[in-house]
C-alpha cells in the first residue's frame, strides 16, 4: 500500500511504525481493527448535575457524551452521537435509493432573492431566517429549506417530460432563528435535514410518487422498530393541500395527534373537526355550559359562545364557523367596544353560538349580571342572532372544542378517539405548482406544449429523530438506543481471571458472522467492572457480554440485554443464535 511516508508498506508495518511514533501518546491504543473503548472518545459524566431530580432524554444524551451545547440551540455531536447519526443517514439512503433518488448536496447559503421571488421571504417565517450580507452588500441566508434551490437547479438542467420523473435528495444542516431553543435537539437553531424533493410530468404521476415515498417512510420507520404515527397534516407555509406527519408518541411532544380506536382516522389537531353523536345522551346540562367572547378581525361582530363546561375550545372549529373571527384578541368585549360598537348603528352584531351537545336553552346563561351589563352597553339586551355551529359551506354540525378520549370518530360510525402527545420526526408534502410556477420550471409535454412540473417535498429530521429516539427509550439508568441505530449494538466486557484474548475471541466471533450487529470492547484497564457496567448502561448498549467466571469454568457469557429485562447464561456456541432472537425485538 502506498502510505503518507511516500513508499510502498505492509499494513502490518503501517500500525508497527505508528505504535514506534507515536509512542507515549497512544499507550493504550490498539491499532488492530478492533473497536475498543480505549481508542474511542466517551466522555460520559457518571453522576448527575446536583440538584437534578429528573433526567430527559436531552440531559441523558449530554452525560452520556453524545453531544455538547455549543451557545443557545446549537449543539456539537461528539463521536457517539455521530455514530448514531451516521447509522439514520445510512439507513435513509437505503430507502431513498429504493425510490430511485440520487443524492446531492446543497450549499447552506441561499439567496433572499430567491425566496421573493417564491413569495416565502416575508410570508409566514420572515422573522425565523437567520440572514447575513456578503463583502458587495448581497443579501443571503442560511437555509432552513431549499424548495427555491433545487426548483432553480432543475428548471436551468431539466425541459423534456422524458428526463422525468426525477427524485432528489441531500442529508444537510440547516438552520431557524428559533425564538425559544428548547428540548435539545427536538427545537433546535441548527438542525440536520434530510429532505426528498421529487418532481413530475402530471398531477396524477405526482400522487402516485407522493403514494410511494409514504411507503418508504414507512419502511424506514418500520425498521427503527419504534412506535410510530401517521397523521394527517397541515401543508403550512410550504404549500400544496396534501401532506402527512410522522410522530413518535411523546408525553414531552409538542404536538398532538388524533386517532380512532376503530378505523384508520389519524388527524394532527390542528386540523381536527369533530362531528357530535347521535345519541341524546351527550346532551349537558345547563348548568354544565362555559361560555366565553371573541370578535371579528373588523372587530364589528362579536360572538358569545357556549360550550360543555371543562372542554377547550378549537380554534379550528371556530374558524370553520367564522372564517374571520380573530384568535389573537384576549378580551373581546373590550375590543368590540374599542372598535366603536357603543357608536355604531349596528349595535346588535351580537351573535350566540352553541355547540351541539348544549341544549337551547343554555342562552338564558346570558341572563348573569355581568354578561347583562355588556349586552345592556352594546344595546343587544333583549335580541340577538343565534349560529349554528355549522362549518362555512356545509350543513353538518361540527363540535366546537377539542378532541378528548372517548369522543366519537368523524371517520366511521362506532370509533372513538385517543388524543397522543406526540414528536414530530418526519414530514411529507404534496406541493403540486407551489414553487415551479413561480420559478417556472417547465418542461415539454407529449404533444410538444410546455406544461409546469409538479413537484413534492419529503423530509425526515435526522438530529430531532436522535433527541426524540433518546426521550422515548430511556429510563431511570440512562439511554436505551434500538438496534439499528445504536452507536455499537453490542459491548463486550471482560471480568474477573479472563484474558484480553477471551474478549477478543468473542468480539471476532461476533464480527465474523457479519449479522449487521457491530461490536465495541471495553478494554479500558484503569477502571472496574461495575463501573463499566454503569457506564454501558449510561450510553444505552442494546447488548452487553461479560465474559467472567461462567468463560473460564464452562466456555459461557452474561448476556444483559436491559431493554427486554435479559440477564442470563448463554453458552458460546449459542450466543449468536440468541443475539439474533433478542435483536428481532430491538
Amino acid at each position: 500500500m502506498l502510505n503518507l511516508y511516500g513508499s510502498t508498506t505492509s499494513l502490518r508495518q503501517v500500525l508497527a511504525l505508528n505504535k514506534t511514533t507515536f509512542g507515549r501518546a497512544t499507550r493504550n491504543f490498539h491499532y488492530d481493527g478492533r473497536n475498543r473503548l480505549s481508542s474511542f472518545w466517551t466522555p460520559t459524566q457518571s453522576k448527575k448535575p446536583e440538584g437534578t431530580s429528573a433526567e430527559d432524554g436531552h440531559d441523558l444524551l449530554v452525560r452520556a457524551g453524545f453531544l455538547r451545547q455549543a451557545h443557545s440551540g446549537i449543539f456539537h455531536l461528539l463521536p457517539l452521537g455521530l455514530r448514531v447519526q451516521a447509522k439514520i443517514e445510512r439507513l435513509i439512503d437505503k430507502h431513498m435509493l429504493g425510490l430511485g433518488a440520487s443524492k446531492v448536496a446543497l450549499s447552506s447559503l441561499s439567496s433572499e432573492d430567491l425566496w421573493q421571488r417564491s413569495g416565502r421571504l416575508d410570508k409566514g417565517r420572515g422573522s425565523e431566517f437567520l440572514r447575513l450580507s456578503d463583502r458587495k452588500g448581497a443579501k443571503l441566508l442560511l437555509s432552513p429549506t431549499h424548495e427555491e434551490e433545487i426548483t432553480t437547479v432543475v428548471a436551468n438542467a431539466v425541459h423534456s417530460h422524458k428526463q422525468l420523473p426525477l427524485r432528489l435528495y441531500q442529508v444537510s444542516r440547516k438552520y431557524r432563528d428559533e425564538a425559544r431553543p428548547r428540548q435539545g435537539l427536538l427545537r433546535g437553531r441548527e438542525f440536520v435535514m434530510k429532505d426528498l424533493y421529487t418532481f413530475d410530468a402530471t398531477s396524477e404521476a405526482a400522487h402516485e410518487t407522493y403514494a410511494s415515498v409514504r411507503a418508504a417512510y414507512r419502511a424506514f420507520l418500520d425498521e427503527l422498530r419504534l412506535p410510530y404515527l401517521v397523521a394527517t397534516a397541515d401543508s403550512g407555509n410550504m404549500g400544496g393541500n396534501l401532506s402527512h406527519e410522522y410522530h413518535f408518541a411523546s408525553q414531552s411532544g409538542e404536538d398532538t395527534i388524533i386517532q380512532c380506536k376503530e378505523c384508520d382516522y389519524s388527524i394532527n389537531e390542528e386540523l381536527y373537526i369533530g362531528r357530535p353523536h347521535t345519541s341524546e345522551k351527550t346532551q349537558v346540562a345547563v348548568e354544565q355550559t362555559a361560555l366565553t367572547y371573541m370578535v371579528t378581525k373588523d372587530r364589528k361582530t362579536i360572538l358569545c359562545i357556549l360550550y360543555p363546561q371543562g372542554s377547550q375550545l378549537n380554534n379550528q372549529a371556530i374558524k370553520a364557523v367564522s372564517p374571520t373571527i380573530d384568535l389573537s384578541v384576549e378580551d373581546a368585549q373590550q375590543a368590540f367596544l374599542d372598535g366603536g360598537a357603543e357608536s355604531s348603528t349596528t349595535k346588535n352584531n351580537f351573535s350566540v353560538l352553541c355547540d351541539p351537545r348544549v341544549p337551547k336553552d343554555a342562552a338564558g346563561l346570558l341572563a348573569a349580571d355581568e354578561h347583562q351589563r355588556f349586552l345592556a352597553r352594546i344595546g343587544a339586551t333583549t335580541t340577538f342572532s343565534a349560529l349554528d355551529s355549522k362549518a362555512e359551506g356545509t350543513d353538518d354540525l361540527i363540535l366546537l372544542t377539542q378532541a378528548r378520549e372517548g369522543d366519537s370518530c368523524p371517520g366511521c360510525a362506532t370509533g372513538t378517539l385517543v388524543p397522543h402527545k406526540a414528536v414530530e420526526i418526519g414530514h411529507t408534502f404534496h406541493l403540486g405548482t407551489r414553487y415551479s410556477e413561480p420559478l417556472d420550471l417547465r418542461v415539454t409535454g407529449v404533444q410538444n406544449k410546455q406544461s409546469l412540473v409538479h413537484m413534492g417535498c419529503h423530509g425526515i429530521g435526522v438530529s430531532r429523530l436522535i433527541g426524540a429516539a433518546a426521550a422515548l427509550l430511556s429510563d431511570s439508568r440512562g439511554l436505551n438506543w434500538p438496534l439499528a441505530i445504536a452507536p455499537f449494538g453490542v459491548l463486550v466486557i471482560r471480568a474477573g481471571a479472563t484474558s484480553a484474548e477471551d474478549a477478543e475471541g468473542i468480539y471476532d466471533c461476533l464480527n465474523a458472522a457479519q449479522s449487521g450487529t457491530d461490536t465495541v470492547i471495553d478494554d479500558r484497564a484503569d477502571l472496574p467492572v461495575g463501573w463499566k457496567l454503569n457506564d454501558a448502561d449510561l450510553i444505552g448498549y442494546p447488548f452487553i457480554v461479560v465474559v467472567g467466571k461462567a468463560w473460564v469454568e464452562r466456555k459461557a457469557v452474561e448476556l444483559q440485554c436491559r431493554r427486554l429485562g435479559v440477564k442470563e447464561e448463554v453458552s458460546e456456541a449459542d450466543l449468536l443464535g440468541r443475539l439474533a432472537e433478542l435483536g428481532q425485538k430491538l
